[in-house]
């Protein structure tokens, strides 16, 4: 297990919709250059802890640390500020533009009052090579006529534009397919090899086990578990996800005979 000042650390957070608890006294941290999975069933409390982490929603009880340091992160531009960058599972890409103008839009880069095309795409360029991203012949390409592996490339180029410390990825391999899913988990261990913390949100297990360095439950709006992916089992992490517990499988299985 990672050792040191986590670069985030989440104590005793809790969320409250009305009379719902969506969030129950949570403690979540990531270490410097970890990846961590963030699992759980429908409902259980992973996407308002990501809203947290991100700045859409104000914890009402808890403290949020960045390097050790209290912080008050309550809009997305304070999680920015941080260096924390979100992709969601929607990409939020313009499909009729280009890579380029995908990765600047809303930030393009000027020369003397004009956009600098050619700085936004030799930067695009040097991105996605220090991504190893070869599938993306052209980055003048449109969008909307890649793949889904591609787009999520794109997402996640586009995420690195701001030099965050930090990347949040919400679902990188649901619908994609099996070539497309080897780029995006690739993708995942560069982000590690540079030294960024990384949440990995998914319901894919078989994804989480291969990039993650620890994998942690929710259940309920509470933890449900953690556990190092070298020693733990799928078994082990669904049993936390279901809060079905060795005795109760022990009992389903005498049932069963």
């Amino acid at each position: 297990m990672a050792e040191g000042t986590p670069m985030l650390e989440l104590r005793r957070i809790t969320k409250r919709f009305g009379a719902v608890r969506a969030l129950n006294g949570v403690n979540f941290r990531v270490m410097p250059g970890e990846v961590v999975g963030l699992v759980g069933d429908n409902g259980a409390g992973k996407s308002t802890l990501v809203k947290v982490i991100s700045g859409i929603h104000s914890p009402d009880e808890g403290e949020y640390l960045w390097n050790g340091e209290p912080q008050r992160v309550d809009t997305p531009n304070a999680a920015t500020d941080l260096g924390i960058a979100t992709v969601y599972q929607d990409l939020a890409l313009c499909d009729n533009l280009d890579v380029v103008e995908n990765l600047f839009l809303g930030r393009e880069a000027l020369s003397g009052g004009l956009m600098d095309e050619v700085a936004m795409e030799h930067k695009t360029n040097e991105l996605l090579g220090e991504l190893s991203v070869t599938t993306i012949q052209s980055v003048r390409g449109e969008v909307g006529a890649m793949s889904g592996g591609q787009r999520q490339s794109v997402a996640i180029a586009r995420s690195l534009l701001g030099d965050p410390k930090m990347v949040i990825l919400d679902e990188p391999t649901a619908a994609l397919g099996v070539a497309q899913t080897a780029q995006v988990l690739a993708l995942i261990k560069r982000l590690k090899a540079r030294h960024l913390g990384v949440i990995v949100i998914s319901h894919n297990l078989a994804d989480v086990f291969q990039v993650v360095d620890r994998i942690f439950v929710m259940r309920l709006g509470a933890p449900g578990g953690e556990f190092d992916v070298k020693s733990a089992t799928q078994q082990e992490v669904v049993a936390a996800i279901t809060g079905l517990t060795d005795n109760d499988r022990s009992a389903e299985g005498a049932i069963a005979r």
